[in-house]
């Protein structure tokens, strides 16, 4: 495997006449069927392994760039970010945490809040970061989240929201599982005035997040594989004791047992909200 190996530059040179190619970055392997993959294969095929199918995670942003037309979109809320109300320390500040994930992804928190058409329908969609704290849900995800419901419930705008989460923000402590109540009460707001709201559960979805808005949804589909619950599997087996069923808290083991509505191919995921749209609205 010498010509999968890292080097340090883009070419190399050893003895005369002999060059290295540099391809640490240019492939991956896919988690599902163990073949090496060309990245740029993964990119024209959003995110999705060629050969099995396995759906690779994908950011907030290369995710509303295939659910709206175009990729156009106007993002709201876009300054929000933390006042950090704990002043948390675990091995930094959650200051500095919180900085350093605001230049590594050029965001202020863990969710984009955007509105834009769908197949030619204007819809609201949140989408959530895993690479921000682990797409946790803190005060700003919340605050977000709310103004989308409220904003849909304003315009009578159809709301779908993707999440890929671990959960509630350890380091907002209580203020993050207000979070929690707080959407679960707007989404009530939304339902009793009958409009739509299309829950995405992507890997993963866990904790707080499963707990609460991920689960309300007037439909709830998730990705192929998509790992889904509150507690994590691992912690189930010590908790209970007992082996697991093979594929436990993936999106197809929770298809079978009734807790989905749906699972769908990322390359189908448009194609089935804007007929679910036009099944809920005409």
């Amino acid at each position: 495997m010498a010509w999968f190996s890292r080097q340090k530059s883009g070419v190399d040179s050893g003895k005369e006449g002999e060059h290295r190619v540099r391809t640490e970055g240019l492939w991956l392997k896919c988690d599902g069927c163990g073949q090496i993959i060309w990245k740029k294969n993964l990119e024209e095929t959003n995110q999705v392994c060629p050969k099995c199918g396995h759906h690779f995670r994908l950011d907030a942003r290369g995710r509303l760039a295939i659910l709206f037309d175009e990729g156009k979109y106007e993002e709201y809320d876009a300054g929000m970010s933390s006042t950090d109300p704990l002043a948390f320390v675990d091995s930094k500040s959650y200051r500095d945490r919180l900085a350093g994930m605001q230049r590594d992804t050029a965001m202020s928190d863990a969710l984009i809040s955007a509105g834009g058409a769908l197949d030619g329908r204007f819809v609201h969609i949140c989408a959530m970061e895993l690479k921000f704290i682990g797409g946790s849900m803190g005060a700003v995800v919340g605050e977000k989240i709310t103004r989308a419901i409220e904003r849909s419930l304003e315009k009578r705008v159809p709301l779908v929201i993707v999440s890929a989460s671990g959960g509630a923000r350890m380091q907002e402590g209580a203020i993050s599982l207000m979070q929690l109540a707080k959407i679960s009460a707007a989404l009530m707001r939304l339902d009793e005035a009958k409009v739509p709201f299309i829950s995405v559960l992507t890997d993963p979805t866990t904790g707080g997040v499963t707990a609460s808005f991920a689960m309300l949804g007037d439909l709830n589909i998730a990705e192929p594989g998509a790992l889904i619950g509150f507690a994590g599997p691992r912690v189930i087996e010590q908790t209970i004791r007992q082996k697991l069923p093979a594929g436990f808290q993936r999106s197809e083991f929770l298809l079978q047992h009734g807790f989905l509505d749906a699972v769908v191919k990322r390359s189908e995921m448009k194609s089935y909200l804007s007929e679910s749209f036009r099944f809920f609205l005409g």
